[in-house]
């Protein structure tokens, strides 16, 4: 029996490991799907190849002027967006986005399951900022957005999962998919 997919969207501020956090998640459960978002900023040395797709603004804007995207968002001078994609047959869809594009995405499909990823505080998430190698000013500005972000993400509703430990994460998480999965069972969807 299929079932119509369930739209996850995974959202937190830069250094809380949403990249590391989905990708185990994504290896352990293999009935989800992530969606790769698009990006024009350049990939950091220490990012594997395909973290984004990776895009110039010309070609970001030419999909974006035909529709291409559920959703994007420019942030610190590049564009971010999720391509308007079909996930494989019976598996549920991952977006990993920020909290621009959640609200974006909520607005659209108010039944998407929203989780906001926190680090377990200030000081961890600025350590996890330098070692996935971004530059001092990048890390002192997605610092200064983070408790704005946290404040939308709770303001759209989202499940908070802070991040201490990934199988943790990973099983906080799946345990919030699984709840969601099961209360769309009971509403008929």
């Amino acid at each position: 029996m299929t079932h119509s997919p369930l739209l996850i969207v995974i959202s937190g501020p830069g250094g809380v490991g949403k990249s590391t956090v989905v990708d185990a998640l994504i290896e352990r459960y293999p009935e989800l799907w992530l969606s790769r978002s698009w990006t024009t900023r350049e990939r950091r040395p220490s990012e594997s190849e395909d973290a984004y797709v990776f895009v110039t603004t010309e070609q970001f804007e030419d999909r974006l002027a035909r529709s291409g995207f559920l959703e994007y968002a420019g942030f610190l001078g590049n564009y971010y967006g999720t391509p308007t994609l079909e996930p494989p047959q019976g598996r549920d869809v991952i977006l990993e986005i920020d909290v621009q594009g959640a609200r974006q995405v909520i607005k659209d499909d108010p039944d998407a399951l929203l989780i906001f990823l926190k680090a377990p505080d200030a000081a961890e998430q600025q350590a996890r900022l330098r070692r996935r190698g971004d530059p001092e000013e990048k890390v002192a500005q997605r610092l200064a957005k983070a408790a704005e972000e946290a404040d939308a993400g709770i303001e759209l509703g989202a499940t908070v999962i802070i991040n201490h430990d990934i199988n943790e994460t990973v099983e906080a998480m799946w345990a919030t998919i699984e709840k969601a999965r099961a209360a769309r069972g009971q509403n008929g969807l």
